[in-house]
């Protein structure tokens, strides 16, 4: 007998209802998108009577959920960076050079004094006064080795140690140099996301690219100047001493010295030692604020270790200047007036209130640890991206009505229940996108249209094995039954296929290839549900209706 328990049919009614309810913003979605920026900016704690507007323009009580738009249809920015990897192997070499002076002075009878000689920026060379005790001090030297911290280079030390008469040659291993590679690209791009989120954009796609390279999409952007004034900051921020003041920034200083620009008076350099008291990577938080004379500032706290570094600094150097440097140049050098605990401090010059904010997220997303290059970079107009929605709607909406007519012709009344279900199905893909937050691109257009072709399949095999049903004299009840259960396993065997798919499309695949997988992959969940259990429901209203002793698929 034709029937479906009382509540099945609740459920599957109620699962329609929510996927299209989830589905309903999208239909008004500038409405809706304004309505969710301005909640998210009064629960920041932003409010004021533009915003109050805006966030009454969609009711709270409806879901706000939207499918988000890639950069194909949004329009944006698109940058291809490639990371200085071998920046950081200077730093490294620059930081350890405190370490190696400490321990070979520690042995000064031996080695003799320990002067820092001019190398490659990769290089530390260090030269000792006692010839005759270079042995000593590259055993010395070695045992500030440690092992690489890689699976790859388990075992392996990370520096490379060797003398030639009096001059001690420092330089990192070959497997720490892949090791270091893959830390500094994991790095940015994990402080490239944070800055890009920190600026309030939606869904951009940030990956990885060979070995050293970066792809940057974020949609809405306005430029990819835009975006590279977001990302392309380096915001290295340290506090070192002071030597001196001049005007020649070609003055010839120690090797253990260098000649910075300031950057509130032109002409102005200062010559400041190369090791910093503190850097911007123990900073904990930054804020903009204003200075005791109105003047637009930041503000910044730092962690514990980077609180006791400073404050032993300026307990035992008051009276001494000490330089702010950002980027390779000194905002500001006060002189210490006393000894300041705590670790926390305040940063002025010559910013301006939108200056401050945006050094201010800068410290706080943390330093990037490389130069980027750009090596392209492209922005996509929103027209252009509103074309491609007109483009995609246009290819949705002729396939649809291609499929409804030939429905209709080859079936009639049942191609009819076949068509509703597909308008359903077509609304449940866009309410499931909105509920998971997914972003739709031009391929992942093309995958609701193969979607839509592939939604009628399942009725197809159901209508045509009703059919061969219908020839055995069972009665229309008996065909229709016998219709669904010896159809679905056809119907299951194609479309796990095609799931598996997508689901490798998914892993294995990146931007718009995922973006397609994605609605493909949802899309046959959904045609699978609706051709089993919607086009049944609709069949079985309809015979319990009308009770026909015959009829016609």
């Amino acid at each position: 007998m034709l029937h479906i328990s009382p509540f099945r049919q609740v459920l599957i009614v109620l699962t329609c209802m929510v996927g299209l309810a989830l589905a309903v913003p999208n239909l008004f979605y500038d409405r809706v998108e304004h309505h969710n920026d301005a909640v998210a900016a009064i629960d920041n704690g932003l409010s004021n009577e533009a915003l109050e507007a805006d966030a009454a323009l969609w009711p709270s009580f409806l879901p706000s959920g939207l499918v988000n738009l890639g950069l194909d249809l949004r329009g944006g920015a698109h940058l291809l960076a490639e990371v200085q990897v071998a920046d950081v192997y200077a730093s490294t070499m620059e930081s350890m050079w405190p370490d190696v002076r400490d321990v070979l002075a520690a042995k000064r009878d031996d080695v003799g004094f320990v002067t820092r000689e001019e190398s490659e920026p990769d290089v530390l060379k260090v030269r000792i006064s006692k010839p005759e005790g270079a042995e000593q001090a590259l055993e010395l030297v070695r045992g500030l080795a440690r092992p690489v911290a890689s699976l790859t280079g388990a075992g392996a030390s990370n520096i490379v140690v060797s003398a030639e008469g009096a001059v001690l040659t420092i330089s990192l291993s070959d497997a720490e140099k892949a090791a270091t590679d893959e830390r500094t690209l994991q790095q940015a791009l994990e402080i490239i996301r944070r800055r890009i989120d920190a600026a309030g954009t939606r869904e951009p796609s940030i990956q990885r690219q060979g070995a050293d390279r970066i792809l940057i999409q974020v949609p809405g952007a306005k430029s990819a100047q835009e975006l590279k004034g977001w990302i392309g900051a380096t915001a290295q921020l340290t506090f070192q001493p002071v030597v001196s003041r001049t005007s020649d920034p070609d003055a010839g200083v120690a090797a253990t010295n260098e000649v910075l620009p300031s950057l509130d008076d032109p002409g102005t350099y200062y010559v400041l030692e190369k090791t910093p008291v503190v850097t911007g990577e123990e900073l904990v938080d930054a804020q903009p604020s204003f200075d005791q004379n109105g003047r637009p500032a930041v503000n910044f706290r730092f962690n514990p270790t980077g609180a006791r570094k400073f404050g032993d600094y300026t307990a035992e150097n008051i009276g001494a200047p000490f330089a702010i440097v950002l980027d390779d140049e000194v905002i500001s050098a006060p002189t210490i007036q006393s000894h300041i605990p705590g670790g926390s401090g305040i940063i002025t010059g010559s910013f301006t209130v939108e200056e401050s904010t945006n050094l201010a997220v800068l410290l706080r997303a943390g330093a990037l640890p490389a130069e980027l290059v750009f090596l392209e970079e492209r922005t996509i107009g929103p027209e252009l991206g509103q074309d491609s929605i007109d483009a995609g709607q246009m290819a949705a909406l002729v396939g649809m009505a291609a499929v409804v007519v030939f429905m209709i012709l080859s079936y009639g009344l049942f191609g009819v229940f076949a068509n509703i279900a597909l308008a359903i199905n077509v609304g449940l893909i866009f309410g499931v996108l909105s509920l998971i937050g997914a972003t739709l691109t031009l391929p992942g257009i093309a995958g609701i249209v193969l979607t839509i072709g592939m939604a009628v399949d399942a009725n197809v095999l159901v209508y045509e094995r009703i059919r061969e049903e219908l020839k055995t004299a069972k009665g229309p009840a008996r065909a229709i039954e016998l219709g669904y259960e010896r159809a679905l396993s056809a119907i299951l065997d194609a479309n796990i296929t095609t799931l598996i798919t997508a689901v490798i499309l998914w892993i294995v695949g990146s931007g718009p290839v995922r973006g397609f997988a994605t609605t493909l992959g949802l899309g046959i969940l959904t045609s699978v549900f609706t051709a089993i259990f919607v086009t049944r429901l609709l069949i079985v209203w309809w015979f319990q209706r009308r009770r026909p002793k015959t009829i016609e698929v």
